[in-house]
């Protein structure tokens, strides 16, 4: 059975409302044609290369290639689940395709999506510019061995021209339930694009925004240096999180009691429901950890929002299970686990 990556596990800085920040690096080979246009004998040059350049990094990075070919479906399916690799990666797995990873999932690559490769580090709570460092180490070390396609006025050449020049994305998962209760959240999302900050879904782009949770990233990476675009972002955060926090306070001082009253609304169903689907655990999960945040009810020990959230996800279920689930099996199980894990950890604290 899979198991949650490290970052799911651990805590950062402002962890309560930033669950996660993340770089990525886009990077081609000079040499080679965009995975689009890759044939079979470039497919082949390309995998031996970055073999050897996965090999000559040692141990220090511990970092394991798998081809994406000898991974299941339904483990396609948890790894996307888990932010390690895009849904665009496991669409059509082709046999260049393949993925990069060191034991905690703090680090994946993935190879032959829309790039040659993308280097994702991940990290708990706001920390990208720890993120950058970590990700700009890892690719200095691999330019060493790779010949990486540059352009001295353009920059690092991708095959998106929105990765074009320094190919950083750089983007921090966000969860904001009172901003979103207070109605504030559409007037944010509005002014943060007026400064070239997308906002996304739960697994990026093109997908649906669910349990309130958004991915908040630069929309593109030319005419800054990876520094600023880091702090840029940075600076983004911390004003989303005080907006958060501001929210937050007026619904404890103005809305306290209904707030509370769907909190306990929510508990109360994952811990008795015997059926829910994916949607619905996740939106209630996002009450609870709300009230969990405000004090309203308490989860110790080391079960996150995050892991519990991965754990209600189909991929997740079925790869639990060992097996393909029906929709009914697997909002059956869902609703056990989510029963088990919030049952075993829990201390109430009643609001008096």
């Amino acid at each position: 059975m899979t198991n949650a990556s490290l970052w799911m596990k651990s805590e950062g800085p402002e962890t309560d409302i930033v669950l996660s920040s993340r770089v990525r690096l886009a990077r081609n080979l000079t040499d080679l044609p965009f995975p689009a246009q890759l044939g079979d004998r470039d497919g082949e040059r390309l995998t031996a290369r970055l073999k050897e350049a996965f090999d000559s990094l040692g141990a220090a990075w511990q970092l394991t290639y798998r081809p994406l070919s000898e991974i299941s479906p339904i483990e396609r399916q948890v790894l996307v689940e888990k932010h390690v690799v895009s849904p665009a990666l496991i669409q059509e797995p082709v046999r260049f395709q393949g993925l990069v990873a060191d034991p905690g999932e703090s680090i994946s690559i993935m190879v032959n999506e829309e790039d040659h490769l993308r280097t994702q580090i991940f990290l708990a709570g706001l920390q990208l510019t720890q993120a950058w460092h970590m990700a700009n180490r890892l690719d200095d070390d691999l330019e060493r061995s790779l010949n990486f396609a540059y352009d001295s006025e353009m920059g690092y050449l991708t095959a998106c021209p929105t990765n074009v020049g320094t190919g950083l994305r750089a983007s921090v998962m966000v969860h904001l339930p009172a901003l979103v209760l207070t109605r504030q959240v559409q007037q944010l999302f509005h002014a943060l694009a007026q400064i070239g900050v997308v906002v996304r879904g739960l697994y990026g782009e093109g997908t649906e925004v669910v349990g309130n949770l958004f991915q908040v990233s630069n929309q593109v990476s030319l005419g800054l240096t990876e520094e600023e675009f880091v702090h840029n972002l940075t600076v983004v955060a911390q004003e989303i999180v005080g907006r958060e926090r501001h929210a937050r306070q007026l619904l404890t001082q103005s809305h306290r009691l209904e707030v509370a009253d769907r909190v306990g609304r929510a508990w109360g169903i994952l811990t008795h429901a015997r059926i829910i689907s994916s949607d619905e655990a996740l939106k209630l999960l996002s009450e609870v950890k709300l009230g969990q945040d405000l004090q309203f009810v308490k989860i110790p020990g080391h079960t996150t929002f995050s892991e519990l959230a991965l754990m209600t996800r189909p991929g997740y279920l079925m790869d639990r299970a060992g097996r393909e689930l029906q929709s009914m099996e697997r909002d059956e199980l869902r609703a056990t686990i989510l029963r088990e894990k919030l049952l075993a950890t829990r201390e109430d604290k009643e609001e008096r």
